[in-house]
């Protein structure tokens, strides 16, 4: 590997780290909406593909350490994975220690990305030789992880009903386009139709603002004073392994440990059932939330990277709820990448290794030092001069030309009549896990269907 490439990774890695360190402090940002565009433009640019993962890696870390930013200052999640620790950081707000949530999860999230990474590389190394085996039986394993995950969810019965209709939907779409001569017989409009799911919410909330019943009930001039409240700094670069005690570190390892272990699974739903589960028995409330937030963010660093890492390397084939949403491009993002030719294929071990260990060393030195320093100065400026619609109206932006490169005008109007059904599944409770299952299971599940 030569010096050049090294440099390029490196760059890339800060880039990655500083972006999302921005980005994860916005409140709202949903880590598919705000990771799989960014990503599948590099990929589509043709950047290398080690310098891709390292960017990868890199964006997954910072991300997942600032995010615990306005959820301990605000109470505003800032992505879907930390809105679990909202309860928790206001108990520790309430008593007037907000800093405190910051410094925990932030170092739950250093310890989190250390186990993850050297013991994502052995499972996956221990999944390898089944590889060929799990390929074959991809589809159905699509289709039996929407079945799991819609068990999963509270609206379990709805998830399960969703599952045909939405395939004969992504499925209907495409046989459309082959029929009018949109794309080729042998094309599968695939990267719209994910973006498409990402950004459902956002679009369907769009067009509700279309009708002016809504639009009348909604409200005007309601402004919230949020209060930033300053907090001792620290002198150095802190160190995790001294901001947790020793019980912190200890269920924190244990929540990364069965983060890794079951990368398959729902992160959200993982985070939710552990984070529960060991601080249970706590009885001081300031204890109990600490530990609670620690071991989340923890759980969820090392989730999202378990979750990319081990489908990468060991399969090809993105089957974690990771790899399906904010991972799914490095997997599948034609024409650059396809199932049959993405990293998995053209990276070795010791190419992931380089690139894991350069992403997420220069992401926690860099976001880490600067979250526990300036997180609160950092989110004031957020707060103020970057509005949440901007980020949105970019990633809409970026769905909108991807979807014209994919098929033309026609399928604009097929992506957001994909997000429309998407996003009011999504309001209704069925995660983006199983929608994004029926996507890749569509074509066979509809071929089964049919006969």
């Amino acid at each position: 590997m030569d010096a050049i490439l090294i440099m390029e990774m490196i760059a890339a890695a800060i880039a990655g780290a500083v972006l999302y360190t921005v980005i994860g402090i916005a409140p709202g940002t949903d880590e598919t909406a705000v990771l799989a565009p960014v990503t599948l433009v590099l990929v589509l640019a043709g950047f290398e593909p080690i310098v891709i993962l390292t960017f990868f890696i890199s964006a997954i870390v910072a991300k997942k350490l600032t995010d615990s930013i306005p959820v301990a200052i605000a109470g505003i999640p800032g992505g879907v994975m930390s809105a679990p620790m909202v309860e928790h950081a206001m108990v520790l707000k309430k008593h007037g220690v907000p800093d405190l949530s910051i410094r925990k999860m932030a170092s739950g999230s250093v310890i989190g990305t250390i186990i993850a990474v050297p013991m994502s590389l052995v499972l996956a190394s221990l999944i390898a030789p089944l590889a060929d085996v799990i390929t074959d039986y991809s589809n159905q394993i699509f289709f039996g992880g929407a079945v799991f995950l819609a068990l999963m969810t509270k609206n379990r019965i709805l998830a399960l009903v969703s599952i045909v209709p939405f395939a004969l939907l992504i499925q209907g779409l495409r046989h459309l386009y082959w029929g009018i001569g949109a794309v080729p017989e042998d094309t599968t409009v695939f990267t719209s139709f994910f973006l498409g799911i990402t950004i459902g919410p956002v679009i369907l909330k769009l067009f509700e603002l279309l009708n002016k019943d809504i639009r009348k009930k909604l409200p005007r001039h309601n402004k919230k004073e949020i209060r930033v409240n300053k907090h001792k700094v620290e002198k150095g670069f802190p160190n995790p392994f001294k901001i947790l005690d020793k019980k912190e570190i200890g269920t924190t390892s244990f929540a990364s440990v069965m983060g890794v272990l079951t990368f398959f699974m729902s992160p959200v739903g993982m985070t939710i059932f552990l984070g529960e589960t060991l601080s249970s028995r706590v009885k001081d409330p300031i204890k109990r939330a600490a530990r609670a937030i620690s071991s989340m963010d923890g759980l969820t660093n090392a989730a999202y990277i378990s979750g990319t890492l081990v489908p990468l390397i060991a399969l090809g084939v993105p089957l974690s709820p990771t790899a399906i949403g904010p991972g799914s491009a490095l997997f599948n993002a034609p024409p650059v990448f396809t199932l049959e030719n993405n990293l998995h294929h053209l990276l070795s071990m010791s190419d992931f290794i380089i690139a894991t260990v350069i992403g997420s060393i220069i992401a926690i030195g860099f976001t880490f030092y600067i979250t526990i320093k300036y997180s609160q100065q950092i989110c004031a400026f957020v707060f103020k001069y970057i509005p949440h619609e901007a980020m949105l109206g970019l990633f809409f932006g970026l769905v909108l030309m991807l979807s014209f490169m994919d098929a033309g005008w026609i399928n604009i109007g097929g992506v957001l009549l994909i997000s429309l059904v998407a996003g009011i599944l999504h309001r209704w409770g069925v995660n983006y896990g199983v929608q994004f299952m029926v996507l890749y299971a569509a074509p066979w599940l509809v071929s089964v269907l049919v006969g």
